[in-house]
């Protein structure tokens, strides 16, 4: 079993004076949008309550660098949101919001997190010392990857995805649709590398967020660990991609998200689902 870990005072503070607000629900009021601090967000719902959690945490590469965007040359700054604070402090922020994950998820649930080299070996040691159990480590390949400009290192064509269960071994079931991801495979059992291409132009309709998801990333994350009806959580929703794709394929959510752009950006997007194309579904 996790520890638990109390909320940390300036969340105590956040939630008195910037309280978590709904700023978007879906007709059928089965799934919404908050606006505030994930660990003030996390702090409001109940335990034991979300079937699957998939989430795209900052990984801290904003440090004044450069990369190449669309033959450009440009800073890697995203925001001060994806500032390092260091190795140590780094990690005590994702263990406290992955410890908050634990307490949402029911005995069966998942939890999906992205990351790179940055970020995810911190990511999977919390996991490790809350009482998560790895299933996989996915590999996002992408076909077009940016050029490495410096030169001096591979250009990085990969992202994880790490795949965790509160279930214990041999105590509670958690959900793998292993025919259908099967089926997806031509009736080959699925490999742990995905090829997906980075989000198009038609995911960008509505605005983009600079570190934005493909769709059919996070829906083949969800057909593999949800059912429909399932509540899906995420708790850096960004622009809401994990909230769209699990609309789409019939799944409840629940999105938290700081940013009052990334917010507007969610709101648009989660209110066109008809925008929505899934390459597999």
């Amino acid at each position: 079993m996790a520890a638990h870990i109390p909320l940390a005072q300036d969340t105590h503070e956040m939630l008195n004076l910037h309280p978590p607000k709904v700023v978007w629900q879906s007709s059928d009021g089965l799934s919404c949008l908050y606006h505030g601090d994930s660990l003030a967000v996390m702090a409001l719902l109940p335990p034991d309550s979300v079937d699957c959690i998939w989430t795209d945490p900052p990984y801290n590469l904003s440090n004044d660098g450069m990369t190449c965007v669309a033959g450009r040359m440009v800073k890697v700054n995203k925001g001060e949101w994806d500032r390092s604070q260091g190795v140590e402090r780094d990690h005590e922020f994702n263990k406290a919001w992955l410890a908050a994950c634990y307490r949402l998820l029911k005995p069966t649930g998942t939890i999906w997190v992205t990351g790179t080299l940055h970020v995810y070996p911190s990511v999977g040691f919390a996991m490790q010392q809350l009482g998560f159990r790895i299933l996989n480590d996915i590999i996002w390949e992408k076909p077009a990857p940016p050029p490495n400009l410096g030169c001096r290192c591979f250009t990085h064509a990969t992202e994880l995805i790490l795949w965790a269960t509160k279930a214990r071994r041999g105590k509670e079931l958690y959900t793998f649709n292993y025919e259908e991801m099967k089926a997806e495979n031509g009736d080959k059992q699925m490999k742990n590398v995905w090829r997906i291409a980075a989000p198009g132009k038609d995911q960008k309709v509505y605005g983009k967020h600079p570190t934005q998801k493909p769709i059919d990333l996070v829906a083949r994350c969800l057909r593999a660990s949800t059912n429909p009806g399932d509540l899906v959580f995420d708790p850096f929703s960004g622009s809401s991609t994990t909230g769209v794709a699990a609309l789409a394929l019939g799944r409840r959510f629940i999105g938290c998200e700081a940013d009052s752009d990334h917010i507007e950006l969610s709101i648009r997007r989660l209110t066109h689902p008809a925008s929505v194309k899934l390459s597999a579904v």
